[in-house]
């Protein structure tokens, strides 16, 4: 793993600074702390921080031919890049590493811009063509690894693998984005297509960009898509394929010359992922697991139970579940504003894995492919109710009764039926991308000034979803659902907490159950096999039988909890006032202060819950003093 900045003059082959390449660069130390390198030629200029995973010796970047006409910089790792190197020899090509990288390089001498599509794997990379005067910057198919790019003054293209790249280049305007503050207030993150400092952009996923000098900057090219379209199959011949794609994705990412393990929390998708890795390996598969101090929070029991049935070599460690003392370490790792308070943990066990290996799996992904969630559940119910029930009799009647029902966050889960009475009053778009927010409109409006309303100029920020849904390639509405959020929630949240909380301790995090082709397949799952009596993920727990017991596949859904609403009524109850009078805060004039007092009064004094809108504005807060120099003095 590492990280790549650049720079590229799109009219003119000016010079270029390899000392202002090389600040973009180092600024990402931590994604690779091997090695650097800086290359520079008439208009273009490409650094790297190299994190040894494969080919220690000869792998070094950036990475030119031998004719110096293609160059790379190359973020993540091509799983298969051993059979395509195969095939490239095969048709004259000479290569002088066993790396990955150079078959990037010879890749497009061969296949020009479709050689991203022939690429197994997670990857940013960038790669200049002399001959062509041609950039090439391309992104995996689901966004595991990060590209941000922008255009600045002297007229040329920056980019880089974290937006602390791109804030190292002294031309880049530092202002905030009302429109990304609205997307991070709903979702507690910014997603792919917004970013915090306005005029970047991201590189979607399943997209690549390629801009020629003398031409106005292109816009991005999509290489992939999935669609959802359920394919017939006996549920034994569908468990026995799952289990081949899982394997086959697992074993690629095994591939290292550097010491490997697993993250094990005991919850189905690590556990099947250590499995299958102690399937496939000789030795002892090193795994780890993060536990609390509080029994309500804690999974290391099964994580041990696991650990236990397969022989690994399992570490734990028990954190205080009031570690906030990370809160500004998460700050400078994300740059962008990050509210899902799972990062925290998030970074425990990686600070873990990386005491002993360089590379650690995990089980990221299935819950947004096989349908794993709790609202992915919920939601299926609420579409067969949909399909059942005219609107116009199910939106005034489950509408009006969701306005009258109150809000009961305190009681048992099946009294709690405010949201899904409301949300049978709305279409299954409007309903699901409220159901994955985390501060829902009318609060978010309430939090507003009048200047605020009128910068975000009419933008919604679950207008994304209900768009990504509504244009969906899917047959049934619970498909269409995973799509959206496959485009949507996997790249802003789970893969940007996975990809910086990882990276921030130089560890290398591989997700085997995002391999395209498994994802492929669970695409064309039929309903039934994806959400059955009440339970997600239901093919993938028939299959997993044969490796794992009962009480892991079935247990209830835990992830890593973070008491944020009990933090802001004790030990950061001072953090919370101190948002009434942020001066960071108060100089964006985005906000209502009288509205944010008595948010944070009413969850102190036990009210009303805000304890996640609170940790929002808390991030927040210390992004805008980190990024833009908001504010007295940082938090």
């Amino acid at each position: 793993m590492c990280g790549i900045a650049g720079i590229f003059h799109l009219e003119t082959a000016k010079p270029v600074d390899p000392d202002r390449v090389r600040a973009m660069a180092d600024v990402l130390a931590h994604r690779g702390p091997d090695g650097s390198g800086v290359w520079t030629a008439q208009g273009v200029g490409l650094g790297h921080r190299r994190l040894s995973v494969i080919d220690l010796e000869g792998g070094d970047q950036p990475m030119a031919t031998p004719d110096d006409t293609l160059v790379t910089i190359f973020n993540g790792e091509i799983y298969n890049y051993r059979e395509i190197r195969a095939d490239l020899c095969a048709l004259g090509h000479e290569f002088r590493t066993d790396s990955d990288t150079e078959v990037i390089l010879h890749g497009w001498r061969q296949w020009g811009p479709l050689c991203v599509e022939r690429f197994h794997g997670m990857f940013a990379f960038a790669l200049y063509d002399e001959e062509a005067k041609t950039l090439f910057l391309g992104r995996d198919r689901l966004g595991v690894k990060p590209l941000y790019y922008a255009e600045v003054s002297d007229g040329s293209l920056i980019f880089a693998s974290e937006l602390k790249g791109l804030l190292a280049h002294p031309l880049l305007r530092r202002r905030p984005s009302e429109q990304a503050i609205e997307d991070y207030l709903a979702f507690g993150y910014v997603p792919d297509d917004a970013c915090f400092v306005a005029g970047v952009h991201k590189l979607p996923a399943g997209h690549y960009l390629m801009t020629r000098r003398g031409l106005p900057l292109a816009d991005p090219r999509r290489y992939w898509d999935v669609a959802f379209a359920p394919k017939r199959r006996k549920a034994g011949a569908a468990e026995d394929e799952l289990i081949a794609h899982m394997g086959e994705a697992v074993r690629s990412r095994m591939i290292a010359d550097v010491p490997l393990g697993a993250f094990l929390s005991g919850g189905v998708d690590s556990s099947s992922v250590v499995a299958l890795m102690a399937e496939a390996s000789k030795e002892a598969v090193e795994t780890c697991s993060i536990g609390f101090d509080e029994a309500d929070h804690d999974e290391t029991e099964y994580a041990e139970q696991v650990a236990e049935r397969f022989a690994t070599n399992h570490r734990k460690r028990i954190v205080a579940a009031d570690d906030f003392a990370l809160i500004d370490t998460l700050v400078e790792a994300f740059d962008e504003p990050f509210a899902d308070a799972s990062a925290l943990p998030t970074y425990r066990v990686c600070e873990l894995a990386r005491e002993k290996v360089t590379v650690s799996l995990s089980g990221d992904g299935a819950d947004e492919i096989f349908a794993g969630y709790r609202r992915h559940v919920f939601h299926a119910g609420e579409e067969r109710a949909r399909r059942l029930l005219p609107g116009a009799v199910r939106r005034p009647l489950f509408g009006g009764l969701g306005k009258v029902y109150p809000k009961l966050d305190w009681a048992p889960q099946f009294l709690r039926a405010k949201s899904t009475l409301q949300g049978l009053g709305q279409s299954g778009a409007e309903a699901y991308a409220e159901s994955v927010g985390v501060t829902g409109p009318g609060l978010r409006n309430a939090l507003y000034s009048d200047a605020m309303r009128s910068a975000l100029a009419g933008h919604r920020a679950e207008d994304r979803y209900v768009s990504a849904i509504a244009n969906a390639p899917a047959e049934d509405g619970l498909a269409a659902a995973q799509y959206a959020d496959l485009k949507i929630w996997l790249p802003g949240d789970i893969l940007t907490k996975v990809d910086r909380t990882s990276m921030a301790v130089s560890l290398e995090a591989r997700e085997p159950l995002l391999d395209h082709r498994l994802v492929e397949f669970a695409a064309t799952l039929p309903l039934k096999q994806r959400v059955r009596g009440g339970t997600g993920k239901w093919l993938m727990k028939q299959a997993m039988r044969r490796y794992l017991p009962e009480d892991i596949l079935h247990r209830r859904k835990m992830g890593f909890v973070t008491p944020i609403s009990a933090w802001f009524r004790g030990a950061l109850a001072g953090e919370a006032d101190k948002l009434v009078s942020s001066t960071a805060l108060a100089e964006t004039e985005w906000f209502d202060r009288q509205a944010v007092k008595r948010i944070v009064e009413a969850h102190k004094s036990g009210r009303e819950e805000h304890g996640r809108l609170i940790w929002q504005l808390m991030m927040l807060d210390r992004s805008l003093r980190r990024v833009f120099g908001l504010g007295d003095q940082p938090a």
